[in-house]
């Protein structure tokens, strides 16, 4: 059956509400970690970690880091405005816009959106620094917003961590805090961009990672942007008809090297690394088949896994893909990507993944299920069974192919 044909309301489980874990553990490592192999499942602790995989393993994970991306605004009725940044306009460029000292404009999710008919929302900080947002146009349910202050001396970095919120999940149901600030981030965050953080990550430590290097287990990092289209919902019976988000993906040369030295190796830290390091075979198997555009604009669309008529080996499709970066003397891959990893996927890079518990209905649970088949079922089972905390702030998975 052809993914596009699953019905997702195949994809389901009873998930009550107390299982929802509202706040993460005190100690990251100390998370239960549900370990999947020859579908055998077991019960660890995630500072096992290191013990648990192979010498030879290759860690990816993703080193994005979350954005304070929501932002209040009031009129001068009071009328409260909460404007959601999701990604930038103009410059396009995550690292540019951040560094721009005058205007940004920014695609965002509006609150209170029929309050704001026209004009200009502001806000004042400290020392008379005032930020204005001006609502351009709406564009795919969305808004593209100007954002402009009045000081060159802080850039649009500095006006977020002035005046915006970390986006914690709305499923949590409650507001972010202090404490979020900190745990609602991976201790190997570097790039900003994320309105969401790949969870997987949050329960690694500095001392499990030094612990995985000591016993020869390799790292490496992979960028994708986490948007707000992770928590969008499958609203359509058949998945024919849901559009999947699109997301940004950064990848070195060096790490592209790497991979195509471990493959068979390869263990990827939460649903964004996987979808990162899928896409990057299928980049390069576009580039040997003569469909990349010459404008360097690279993007996969939706399906691309499964209507390709010329599919290459993985090594065939990295040697491609590093040949072409040192032709072009790239030292970084750009791209963005839309593919969806549901049953039916044939897995070209990962082995396995580190996971944690997805709501029902969602495309992260249809990607589990592409990994390990009906026993995503047995799995779940299990950790309803044993007391596991769920989603962002609760326990993991490592599941290995089937």
């Amino acid at each position: 059956m052809h993914p596009k044909e699953i019905n997702i309301a195949d994809y389901t489980y009873d998930l009550p509400d107390e299982r929802i874990a509202k706040y993460p553990l005190e100690k990251r490592d100390e998370s239960k970690l549900l370990h999947y192999a020859a579908g055998e499942i077991d019960e660890r602790v995630f500072k096992d970690l290191p013990a648990v995989l192979k010498p030879e393993t290759l860690l990816v994970y993703n080193n994005t880091k979350v954005i304070r991306a929501r932002m209040l605004f009031y009129k001068p009725t009071g009328a409260k405005i909460e404007i959601f940044c999701l990604e930038p306009e103009s410059p396009a460029d995550y690292a540019l816009s951040f560094q721009q000292t005058e205007v940004v404009v920014w695609r965002c999710m509006v609150g209170g959106a029929k309050k704001w008919k026209e004009g200009e929302l502001s806000i004042e900080l400290e020392d008379g620094l005032v930020v204005y947002a001006e609502k351009e146009k709406q564009e795919k349910g969305d808004f593209i917003i100007k954002f402009s202050w009045n000081n060159p001396a802080f850039n649009f970095s500095d006006i977020l961590e002035k005046s915006g919120n970390i986006p914690i999940p709305p499923y949590l149901n409650r507001k972010s805090e202090a404490s979020d600030l900190e745990t609602y981030q991976t201790v190997y965050a570097k790039y900003k961009g994320s309105v969401a953080a790949p969870t997987a990550g949050l329960h690694f430590t500095d001392e499990v990672l030094s612990a995985l290097r000591t016993n020869g287990v390799t790292t490496e990092e992979v960028t994708l942007h986490v948007g707000a289209g992770t928590f969008q919902p499958v609203k359509a019976d058949k998945m024919e008809d849901h559009p999947m988000h699109t997301e940004t993906i950064a990848v070195s040369l060096d790490t592209l090297e790497t991979l195509h030295d471990k493959l068979g190796h390869v263990i990827a830290v939460g649903t964004t690394s996987v979808r990162t390091l899928e896409s990057l075979f299928w980049i390069g198997n576009q580039l040997i088949n003569g469909e990349i555009s010459s404008d360097g604009n690279i993007h996969l669309g939706q399906w691309i896994a499964y209507d390709a008529e010329k599919v290459h080996t993985p090594h065939e499709v990295f040697e491609a893909l590093i040949s072409w970066m040192k032709e072009h003397k790239l030292e970084t891959l750009h791209a963005s990507t839309q593919i969806i990893i549901a049953p039916g996927y044939d897995f070209k890079v990962i082995e396995g993944m580190l996971t944690n518990f997805h709501q029902p209905n969602s495309t992260l649970l249809l990607l589990v299920s592409a990994l390990v088949g009906e026993d995503w079922k047995a799995i779940y089972d299990f950790a309803l069974a044993n007391d596991f905390r769920f989603l962002s702030y609760g326990d993991s998975s490592l599941l290995m192919k089937s």
